[in-house]
């Protein structure tokens, strides 16, 4: 395994990390709601009166937070390389498997974690072994 030492930003890591556990400790302290996307998302779908507006919010900045970066600048080095099929059947068992753990990656990972929730972190050791395993079924068994 090599490293792209020019690729390698640990205070972007850590800047974006704090930023992260900042909005999280915020919008439990201040809201009282866990920064999960998919039960952020949920929620809006099947929101209860006058709780749309904060769900809608949270993910409006999701989407106009990169926009900004970019439009101030920012350059983001990453790339996809996967067709548009591959994605959309990569979000579907991302969902499946959200639906089926109770909670997404932020939630259980960040959120669930931080509150030393159990669950969260029998889920997150779950989704962390199968993205190990995932990464090195492709790269290493099947060559792709």
């Amino acid at each position: 395994m090599t490293i792209d030492w020019n690729s390698f930003t640990p205070w972007t890591a850590l800047a974006g990390g704090a930023l992260i556990g900042m909005a999280v400790a915020m919008l439990l302290l201040l809201n009282g709601r866990i920064a999960g996307i998919s039960g952020v998302l949920g929620g809006l779908l099947r929101s209860a009166r006058g709780d749309s507006a904060w769900r809608l919010s949270f993910l409006a900045g999701l989407v106009a937070a990169p926009l900004v970066f970019s439009v101030l600048g920012g350059h983001a080095s990453g790339w996809i390389d996967a067709d548009f099929g591959t994605l959309v059947a990569a979000g579907f068992l991302v969902g499946i498997g959200t639906r089926y753990g109770s909670g997404c990656t932020s939630g259980h990972g960040i959120c669930g974690l931080s509150n030393l929730s159990p669950r969260s972190f029998v889920a997150t050791v779950c989704f962390m072994a199968t993205g190990v395993a995932t990464v090195f079924v492709t790269r290493h068994l099947l060559s792709i």
